[in-house]
């Protein structure tokens, strides 16, 4: 079909989906000819339809899932974001969106739904032509938090994993006795939670002493040299089948059972992520940057420049 010189077609199974359909399509694109937008779409169903047709093809589905649904529900002028019709939506209602999200969440937080949305509103724009223009185009990001540099003492830790029920030297049994090795492991190996959390007996040689990362968040894989005491914390976990995770935990109980554990040890403003920086914190006392990055997966050394702020007593140390 061919409305005011822009086409579209598709092939359907009988002529009368093909005729419905056509019929449909044709006052979406009179309807876009005539405004900034569809009148019969709301950004609800952009939001929907992204999260049935684009979200599933993607790594952290999941999380874009429940974001997009959290991103519809925001009332915005006394009603839904997601019932905005696309022909009215303009950009002071992606600000009016901003704004009341940075008094929930912090500013990194936002910027990345608004990345999420305006990919969202990028594919109806170019793919489904449901949009003629940005409304994101204008709409400015919030400035980008200050990065976490949260440490973990060894005292903390012990608390940490006291609370969990683990002891040194005792069988690991129950699943937030496992969380506890999973948080141990973190800090000894600088490797994040889905990563641990995917370790196999099949991704895992002990004898070599590397954990195999067959894809990582950075989209590519890695191997992970594992130290005596990473081996160690591995040999307390209960045999699984040959190929199932070593840890037996999905990413959502071990936040569950982490938090628990941890508002029950009195510690306060502590992640299972800020295992990470503690973990490079420490492995930049004993490799080098080029090697510190080849375990953690830094493609860009200045990232890891930070971890590295000897003072000149300590450097006059090494020298000798």
């Amino acid at each position: 079909m061919k409305v005011k010189g822009v086409r579209d077609s598709r092939m359907f199974d009988t002529k009368a989906e093909a005729q419905a359909w056509a019929a449909k399509r044709e006052t979406e694109m009179r309807s876009i000819e005539s405004g900034m937008g569809s009148k019969t779409h709301t950004v609800g169903d952009v939001l929907d339809k992204y999260q049935k047709d684009v979200s599933p093809k993607k790594r952290g589905s999941r999380w874009e899932i429940l974001r997009l649904e959290l991103i519809g529900r925001k009332e915005i002028e006394g009603k839904p974001f997601r019932d905005i019709r696309l022909i009215d939506l303009k950009p002071h209602h992606i600000t009016a969106w901003r704004d009341a999200r940075e008094r929930e969440v912090a500013g990194a937080s936002v910027s990345r739904e608004m990345s999420l949305l305006s990919h969202a509103l990028k594919v109806a724009r170019d793919e489904w032509g449901l949009l003629l223009t940005d409304p994101m185009k204008t709409v400015s990001r919030p400035p980008d938090s200050p990065p976490r540099e949260r440490r973990i003492t060894d005292a903390e830790a012990g608390l940490i994993v006291q609370s969990l029920g683990f002891r040194e030297g005792l069988p690991v049994e129950l699943p937030v006795q496992r969380v506890a090795v999973a948080f141990l492991f973190a800090i000894e190996t600088a490797m994040r939670s889905g990563e641990i959390l995917g370790l196999t007996s099949l991704t895992v040689d002990k004898v070599a002493k590397v954990a195999h990362l067959p894809l990582t968040k950075n989209g590519g894989a890695r191997d992970v040299p594992l130290s005596s005491r990473a081996i160690e914390l591995l040999e307390l976990l209960p045999a699984v089948e040959a190929g199932e995770p070593l840890f037996n935990l999905s990413d959502k109980s071990r936040d569950a059972l982490f938090r628990k554990g941890r508002d029950r040890s009195g510690l306060k403003n502590l992640t299972f992520h800020d295992t990470r920086h503690e973990a490079i914190t420490r492995l930049a006392k004993k490799l080098q940057p080029l090697a510190l990055a080849r375990m953690t997966g830094h493609t860009d050394l200045n990232e890891l420049m930070t971890y590295y702020n000897e003072s000149a007593t300590d450097i006059a140390a090494i020298l000798g």
